[in-house]
């Protein structure tokens, strides 16, 4: 396995993160349903921020394509810094194409997308794979099956449009996620302390924890959430505070929230949310102390959409 690994202090562009539409590669090239594929475009429809994917195998750095030297291909616009370099990608697109529809190979690896900055790349057996950023780029490096990990999630991001997938090795936590994945149906979990309202989450911003995905509202949110996990996400894996003081697992409404000595408790409803009101010290203490157990039992085991009966006071 042959690597090469750039850095370089460059401009980033705009990137737009479009989950409906699709792309494949052979190494990584499978097509999505409906003939279309999933690809990491702008506005515009250009991909790689109109950098020239030709000049990453030829000269081993990002290169500015011209708009005026261009082709499409699997739904995106390719820009080029010569007529050369296009002809070169013309008659072998699955050559120079970027891996994973130029989404990030290190969020590829950990079951969904994200955008890229094109000065953190690697040519790995002749594949073009792009990362986000610099931890990005150091986790992918750390794992040595980082590769064969985005390879097995791709295809499975593109039979769901590009919406996030669990990776097996985080199905063993307990967790409250929506068919999707998200924790707090998709709510930023920051906004709730900064905000102090229900914000809903960017799918452009999202974070793998503990066997659930964080969807956040801005960047900065994320690199907050990332920094102190612990302080801002959801109590008692993102079920009913209220449901798990009484030993049950219950849905969420995002509505429905409050904060005890800084911890954020998410309710099933306004009754749920009055009832836990009633006694917060207690019943604080009876959720903290069913949660272990809860845990013990139910890891790993409970898919989402499975609940307890409903609460009864």
């Amino acid at each position: 396995m042959k690597t090469y690994f750039a850095s370089f202090k460059q401009p980033l562009g705009f990137l737009f993160f479009l989950g409906l539409i699709a792309t494949s590669q052979v190494s990584c090239d499978a097509q999505a349903k409906g003939n279309q594929y999933l690809v990491n475009i702008d506005k515009s429809g250009v991909i790689l921020d109109g950098y020239d994917p030709v000049a990453f195998f030829t000269e081993n750095k990002p290169v500015k394509g011209n708009p005026s030297i261009s082709t499409n291909w699997h739904d995106a616009i390719y820009h080029f810094s010569s007529e050369a370099n296009k002809a070169l990608f013309t008659a072998s697109p699955e050559k120079y194409a970027p891996q994973y529809g130029g989404y990030c190979g290190y969020a590829v690896s950990l079951g969904h997308l994200a955008p890229i900055d094109v000065n953190y790349f690697a040519i790995i057996d002749g594949r073009l794979i792009l990362q986000h950023n610099q931890k990005a780029l150091n986790g992918w490096n750390e794992n040595p099956n980082s590769l064969q990990v985005a390879d097995k999630y791709w295809p499975k991001l593109l039979g769901k449009k590009g919406k996030p997938i669990i990776p097996d090795e985080e199905k063993k936590y307990l967790v409250n996620v929506n068919d999707e994945g998200f924790i707090a149906e998709g709510y930023d979990v920051v906004a709730y302390f900064t905000d102090n309202k229900p914000v809903k989450g960017d799918p452009a911003f999202v974070k793998l924890y503990n066997g659930a995905f964080y969807a956040f509202s801005s960047e900065e949110h994320k690199q907050m959430f990332g920094a102190d996990p612990m302080k801002y996400m959801p109590q008692y894996g993102g079920y009913c505070a209220y449901a798990v003081s009484l030993n049950k697992l219950r849905p969420i409404d995002p509505k429905y929230f409050q904060f005890v000595d800084g911890r954020l408790m998410l309710q099933h409803s306004q009754d749920a949310l009055d009832s836990f009101s009633e006694d917060i010290p207690g019943n604080t203490v009876k959720a903290d102390k069913n949660w272990p157990g809860l845990v013990e039992k139910k890891k790993g085991k409970q898919a989402p959409g499975q609940y307890d009966e409903a609460v009864k006071k």
